[in-house]
């Protein structure tokens, strides 16, 4: 098992205000990405858990194109990772901020 976290100051809070979202399946292939609200507006964390090995350079990549492209600020992403390739992880993570986007009531 490798873990990482990267950390990210950002310019934009994430909308919404919905506090816990979850997408995806840990399974050959795919991976779990579990998102909360429980940062400060202009902090987003993501840590990764993954069973293959040798991969930071791509994760960092990945992860650092995604908060430069959508406003993160306050959140919390944590990835389970069975082997999912770098437009899967991509396609979950931006799944996941659509999910907190929402407004609840």
């Amino acid at each position: 098992m490798e873990d990482f976290t990267y950390t990210h100051d950002v310019a934009e809070k994430a909308a919404g205000n919905t506090k816990l979202a979850i997408t995806g399946v840990v399974a050959s292939g795919n991976l779990e990405v579990m998102v909360e609200r429980a940062l400060a507006d202009r902090q987003c964390v993501v840590e990764i858990r993954t069973t293959v090995r040798g991969f930071d350079p791509v994760w960092k990549a990945v992860v650092d194109d995604f908060v430069e492209r959508f406003h993160t600020g306050g959140l919390r992403f944590s990835i389970n990772d069975g082997g999912a390739r770098p437009d899967t992880v991509s396609l979950r993570l931006a799944q996941a901020l659509r999910l907190m986007e929402k407004t609840e009531k």
